[in-house]
């Protein structure tokens, strides 16, 4: 059987989305979003913790959403993990692990603005856009956890 790099996560955001550009002039943007889990102890005391992950959008989605994908702006990610390396000044080898996205939805909570909005890797990448309609925004029976 062959390998499955997928993640799926639904959060909110903790900054605004930065968009940059490439020196060939390809889109990047990163978002940092904050996923919380919230259960009680043994105690019956309330526990939180909360996972802070990193999301890079390229193209065309990163610049078409980047107005909608603002602080506290809760969304959908489809993706996968993707690690890369580098020296830092000191030549010392550092790694991030990041989420690279092909798929964000908009969900209704925190930030404003409208929900629903979705966007996947494919569309738009050759100037073109697509004939589907938005996906609807994702309810609790959609997610597969």
């Amino acid at each position: 059987m062959g390998s499955v790099n997928k993640v799926i996560l639904v959060g909110n955001l903790g900054r605004d989305a930065e968009l940059k550009y490439t020196p060939g002039g390809a889109a990047v943007s990163t978002l940092n979003m904050a996923t919380t889990e919230v259960w009680n102890d043994k105690s019956g005391q309330k526990q939180e913790k909360t996972e802070w992950h990193r999301i890079v959008l390229w193209g065309k989605q990163a610049e078409s959403l980047q107005e909608y994908l603002t602080k506290g702006k809760q969304i959908y990610v489809e993706g996968r993990l993707q690690t890369r390396q580098w020296d830092d000044k000191d030549g010392n080898k550092r790694y991030t692990t990041e989420i690279k996205a092909d798929r964000i939805t908009l969900l209704g909570g925190g930030g404003g603005g409208g929900g629903g909005r979705s966007m996947d890797r494919g569309m738009g990448q050759q100037g073109g856009g697509s004939d589907e309609p938005p996906m609807e925004p994702i309810t609790d029976d959609d997610i597969p956890f």
